[in-house]
C-alpha cells in the first residue's frame, strides 16, 4: 500500500484502521474481513486482528490492493434532484459529478434525499465518515422545512420525545417556527437533528400531519452554506475538520 503525504512512512497502524481509512468499509466490517481470511499483507493471508502495518506494506482486500490517498474533505451545496451517491443505475446526476476535477476517490458522508438540498460532506477518509455517521454522535444538523399546514407547538414538542414510524424512532433535538402563512396554510420550521435516518424529517412530519413541501439542510455542526450556491463546493479547512471531529460525543472503537 503506497502512501502519499508528509507523514513518516514507518508509522504502524492497526490493519483494520488502515482498511477503514481507505473508505471501502467500516472498521468493524474490516475486522470481519480479516477474520474471514479476505485480507493479505505483503502477499500473505492475515487473520490476526492485532496486526499492524506501515505505509510500506502492501495490503489487499478481496484480492484488490489498497491505494492510500492523502485525505481530503469537501462541503457541497447539494441541489435538489441529485442522488447522494458515487453512481446511479438509472443514470441520474450524482453528487460526485460536481467533482470531476478532483483526482481523489471521494464519496458522500451519509446522504440527503433526492428532493432535499443543502450541506453534504464528501471525503476519501473512511474513518472520518464512519465517525460522523455513527448514530450515537451528537453533531447538530439544522434543516429548514416548508410544511403544508401550521403545526402547534405542542405537536412539535412530541418530536423531542420521538415518534414511532414503522420500526424507527424518529426524533428532533429542537425546532423553531420561523414563519407562518395563514392564507396559503403553510409554515417554515427550523428542525435540528443529531442522527438522520432515511427520509427522517419527511416521515416524521408526515406522521404528525404536516407534510414537507421543501427541505434544505442549512447547517452541519459549525458549517453553513454561506457563500455557496446550489452545485458549488469548497474544501474544508483543517480547523473545520478538527472541530467536526471533536463535535462527536462518542467515538466507538
Amino acid at each position: 500500500m503506497k502512501r502519499t503525504g508528509d507523514r513518516m512512512t514507518n508509522t504502524l497502524e492497526r490493519l483494520q484502521k488502515v482498511i477503514a481509512k481507505s473508505g471501502i468499509t467500516s472498521r468493524r466490517k474490516a475486522e470481519q474481513l480479516i477474520v474471514d481470511g479476505k485480507v493479505k499483507v505483503n502477499g500473505k493471508l492475515t487473520t490476526e486482528l492485532g496486526t499492524k502495518v506501515s505505509a510500506n506494506d502492501e495490503v489487499e482486500v478481496n484480492g484488490v490492493p489498497l491505494t492510500k490517498e492523502v485525505p481530503v474533505y469537501f462541503m457541497l451545496y447539494k441541489p435538489r434532484g441529485v442522488i447522494s451517491s458515487v453512481k446511479d443505475d438509472k443514470n441520474r446526476k450524482v453528487v460526485t459529478d460536481f467533482f470531476q476535477e478532483v483526482p481523489e476517490r471521494i464519496f458522500p458522508i451519509g446522504r440527503l434525499d433526492y428532493d432535499t438540498s443543502g450541506i453534504l460532506l464528501l471525503t476519501n477518509d473512511g474513518e472520518f465518515a464512519n465517525l460522523l455517521m455513527h448514530p450515537k454522535h451528537e453533531v447538530n444538523k439544522v434543516y429548514v422545512a416548508k410544511l403544508k399546514g401550521i403545526p402547534h407547538k405542542n405537536e412539535l414538542n412530541t418530536l423531542r420525545k420521538g415518534v414511532k414510524v414503522e420500526k424507527d424512532l424518529l426524533k428532533a433535538v429542537g425546532y423553531k417556527i420561523l414563519s407562518t402563512d395563514k392564507k396559503s396554510q403553510t409554515s417554515i420550521v427550523e428542525i435540528t437533528l443529531h442522527e438522520g435516518k432515511n427520509r427522517h424529517i419527511r416521515r416524521m412530519m408526515d406522521h404528525i400531519g404536516y407534510p414537507v413541501i421543501k427541505l434544505k439542510r442549512e447547517k452541519y455542526g459549525i458549517l453553513t452554506l454561506n457563500g455557496l450556491k446550489p452545485g458549488d463546493f469548497r474544501a474544508l479547512t483543517p480547523h473545520e475538520v478538527k472541530k467536526i471531529r471533536h463535535s462527536a460525543s462518542e467515538i466507538v472503537e
